[in-house]
C-alpha cells in the first residue's frame, strides 16, 4: 500500500475505511506497545493496553467521536491514561523482572551487551522513581522519540510546560542516579 498522510488516513479510518483501521493499527501498534511496556514493566500489560487503546479508538469513532486532528497524541494519551487507571487498580503488582523482560537486540560482544542491559536497567529503575508526569515526558521524548509538540499533544499541554517538566525530569532523573550511583 502506498505511504498514506496522517490527515488522509485518519479520515479514512474515521469513516470506518477497514484499511485505513488496518493501516492505523500497524503503524501506531507497536509505539503504543512499547510505550506502555516501557511505563508499566508488564509484557502482558502492555499488549491489554495496546488493545484496549484500539478498541476504545473503534468504539470512538462508531460514536461520532475521537480524534480529529492528531491520531498518535490521541492514542497516546489513552493509552497513558489506561496504564495509570492500572496502576490505581493494582498498586502493589510488581514489574517482571528485567531478566524475564522481552529483550531488544544488542549488536556486540557479550560484556558489552551485558553492560548495555545492565545500563538500561539502572536506567528503568531511575525512571521508575519520577512523578507519572516526568515519566510521560521522559518517555515520550527520549524513548519514543517524538518532537516537544508531538509530546505537548500527547500530554494536553503548551509546548512551554512540556519544555519545563522535560528539564525538571532530567534533572530528577540525573539526581537519582548520582546519588544512588546508577543503581536506584
Amino acid at each position: 500500500m502506498p505511504p498514506t498522510s496522517s490527515t488522509s488516513l485518519l479520515k479514512r479510518a474515521r469513516r470506518g475505511d477497514e484499511r485505513a483501521l488496518t493501516r492505523a493499527y500497524d503503524q501506531y501498534a507497536p509505539a503504543i506497545y512499547r510505550y506502555a511496556y516501557r511505563l508499566a514493566g508488564h509484557e502482558a500489560t502492555a499488549q491489554d493496553v495496546t488493545s484496549e487503546t484500539f478498541h476504545k479508538l473503534l468504539n470512538a469513532f462508531q460514536k461520532g467521536g475521537g480524534p480529529t486532528d492528531n491520531l498518535s497524541a490521541w492514542l497516546y494519551r489513552v493509552a497513558h491514561n489506561l496504564i495509570v487507571d492500572g496502576y490505581r487498580r493494582q498498586p502493589d503488582d510488581p514489574p517482571i523482572a528485567s531478566e524475564q523482560a522481552p529483550q531488544i537486540a544488542v549488536a556486540g560482544r557479550q560484556e558489552e551487551r551485558l553492560e548495555r542491559q545492565e545500563l538500561m536497567e539502572c536506567a528503568r529503575r531511575a525512571l521508575q522513581r519520577l512523578t507519572s508526569l516526568q515519566q510521560q515526558v521522559i518517555s515520550l521524548r527520549f524513548l519514543e522519540e517524538l518532537s516537544i509538540k508531538e509530546t505537548a499533544d500527547v500530554m494536553g499541554k503548551t509546548e512551554g510546560p512540556v519544555k519545563a517538566l522535560q528539564y525538571r525530569a532530567t534533572q530528577s532523573m540525573q539526581r537519582i542516579l548520582e546519588d544512588s550511583d546508577g543503581r536506584p
